[in-house]
């Protein structure tokens, strides 16, 4: 069910009245703050605690089938280890900070700006929550402060395929009204094109406002007379090859949040030069500087050939002129073997820094040494020059560096005090705390649903779905943010017949991952470790173990070799299984758009044959 009330169709209106979501306490059982700066609002907010008690998790009827038992495994002491030769052949100076600023699965990355305040996205698919975002003040030290789409009215991806769901988000700041936009497209519940919008992104943002037209990849453009626009990808009236397609721009209302009807136009067809048959035109942004209008956009999709584009004009809605030194980003032009690769650079926001330089982020890659994209789609950072007509890219077309120089003035905290880590580094978890991490995604549905802290660590309600099914699952994930890492952790589980299985799992979607647990056999129990490929699952290795003794589990890889281990009591880490290939973790064999995923998973309804 969708909310429609005045508190969310103008923000500008007085009195307003904002609700802030906080962290679920699972102590407290404390589910939302709410905040009343009027009087005026209690009426809607007691609605709203209505329909959200009233409701399922997804927005219906909740399937008796998902329904959650009250037991399950409790997991505790979880640690995750990065240790990429990457980061050790290339140690930090006291002035630089590296990059990829968000390793792993970030990526279609966005970022506005609204004083000293930075805020950044990035794409969702099919997590739950959606759209994690982040804040600094100085472009080098992110922490994240939640997600945009936090809540089932907002996020409606429970059957949706993992790279379906919230694509390329835009972030950005309007300083007439003072509001902060966030618009994407979500592949899921109906919704297609979709604003959401708050006065301060650490208080939680409205439900969906649904938009009137078709494409991908929206942004916003405020233009300092108070007009409003959309630009977006979209396909051509008469598609003239395979990935043909056109940037529109729309008049956007501000009161009503939507398109004005009749208003849109192509401003880009094809790409930079149509007689040269550009490819997927796409990922658009409006800036201005000087007077004049700058259109910045992918080019050539989000693999090997992906590149960035800018053109100019002296109107928002065009004509359009490519600069004749496109592209200003790419890495499609340098040899495949290329050592340290990082590659697919491409789908770019700019942003002035706090030293009044411009910065660039984007999404890139690095491939492990079968040249195989397991960690994801991750977003990276350039400085931009931007002292001449057009933006360039400060080494955009060379092989891109690891490491970057900060901004003036600007000390590097990454990994402490609260800051997001970077570079080999290390997270522990003993769910000791009384809010979860929001590192830890759930997949199609709510962490809530399943998950509660208990004074022995992290409980999970198992239910009664598998991880190979297009349904929310009972898994709580991690992003594999390194070639070279490992997670282990200790399980408390004793499963009561041969449908309850739990333990750790490698995934990158429904149809391709690993399942390394411990489930029942008549009398006993197994562990045990199966590899499921396009849809077919392989039992690989299952061995006899006593779940009296405190179980740790543990999987490792080093580039494309990856390794499970089990250690019961105080016995060494055991092998099972022997090495296995990370293939169907890359995004290369499962396709899509996601990196793998490490999750401590349980279910009511295993079907691994013994």
């Amino acid at each position: 069910m969708q909310l429609h009330h005045p508190i969310y169709s103008n923000l500008n209106l007085n009195p307003v009245c904002m609700i802030k979501p906080g962290k679920i306490n699972f102590f407290k059982m404390k589910v939302v703050q709410f905040e009343l700066i009027s009087v005026n609002c209690i009426i809607a907010v007691c609605c709203m605690v209505v329909v959200f008690f009233a409701s399922s998790a997804f927005s219906g009827k909740r399937d008796e089938k998902t329904e959650p038992p009250e037991k399950g495994p409790v997991f505790s002491q979880f640690i995750y280890k990065g240790n990429d030769d990457f980061y050790k052949k290339y140690p930090l100076n006291s002035d630089e900070f590296y990059t990829p600023i968000l390793q792993g699965c970030y990526p279609d990355p966005s970022i506005t700006r609204k004083g000293n305040d930075y805020y950044l996205v990035s794409s969702s698919f099919a997590f739950f929550p959606g759209v994690p975002i982040f804040h600094s003040n100085d472009l080098v030290n992110w922490k994240q402060i939640g997600h945009v789409l936090d809540r089932p009215s907002q996020l409606k991806v429970q059957d949706a395929g993992m790279s379906a769901g919230v694509y390329a988000p835009d972030i950005l700041y309007n300083a007439i009204n003072d509001t902060f936009y966030m618009i994407t497209t979500q592949f899921a519940g109906g919704f297609g094109n979709i604003v959401v919008k708050t006065k301060d992104p650490h208080l939680g943002w409205s439900d969906p406002f649904k938009l009137n037209f078709n494409g991908i990849d929206p942004a916003l453009f405020f233009d300092d007379d108070g007009k409003a626009y959309v630009v977006h990808n979209d396909a051509p009236e008469k598609e003239l090859y395979v990935g043909h397609r056109v940037i529109k721009i729309w008049e956007y209302d501000l009161i009503n949040d939507n398109v004005i009807p009749g208003t849109s136009q192509v401003i880009v067809n094809g790409g930079v030069d149509l007689a040269k048959k550009p490819i997927w035109i796409e990922a658009p942004h409006i800036y201005k500087k000087n007077g004049r209008y700058y259109l910045m956009c992918a080019e050539g999709g989000t693999g090997g050939a992906h590149s960035e584009v800018i053109f100019v004009s002296d109107h928002p809605k065009g004509p359009y002129v490519p600069s004749a030194l496109n592209p200003i980003l790419s890495q499609r032009h340098l040899p495949r073997d290329r050592t340290d690769k990082i590659d697919w650079a491409g789908h770019a926001d700019l942003v002035a820094g706090p030293d009044g330089k411009y910065y660039g982020v984007f999404l890139g890659i690095r491939p492990n040494e079968k040249d195989r994209v397991n960690t994801g789609r991750e977003t990276f950072m350039l400085p931009v020059d931007w002292n001449g007509e057009f933006p360039i890219f400060e080494g955009g077309l060379d092989p891109l560096k690891i490491k970057l120089k900060m901004p003036s003035g600007v000390e590097n905290k990454t990994g402490k005090q609260g800051f997001f880590p970077n570079g080999n580094f290390t997270f522990a978890d003993n769910f000791k705390a009384s809010t979860l991490d929001f590192r830890w995604i759930g997949v199609r549905g709510p962490r809530e649903g399943f998950v509660t802290i208990t004074k022995k660590g992290l409980l999970i309600r198992p239910y009664q779905v598998n991880i190979k099914e297009v349904k929310p699952i009972s898994a709580l994930f991690h992003r594999q943010q390194h070639h070279d890492f490992s997670a282990r952790v200790t399980m408390d589980y004793k499963p009561q017949n041969e449908k309850e299985l739990a333990g750790l799992v490698c995934y990158q979607k429904e149809s391709f991952n690993y399942v390394f647990g411990v489930t029942k056999k008549g009398a006993d129990y197994y562990l045990i470790l199966e590899r499921t490929k396009n849809g077919k699952s392989t039992l690989i290795a299952s061995e006899k173990i006593n779940v009296n003794q405190s179980l740790q589990l543990q999987v490792s890889a080093q580039g494309d070799q990856y390794n499970f281990g089990y250690a019961l009591g105080k016995s060494k880490m055991k092998n099972l299984g022997g090495p296995v290939s990370g293939d169907i973790l890359s995004t290369n064999v499962a396709q899509g758009f996601t990196g793998a995923l490490i999750g401590l998973y349980a279910t009511t309804s295993n079907d691994t044959s013994l």
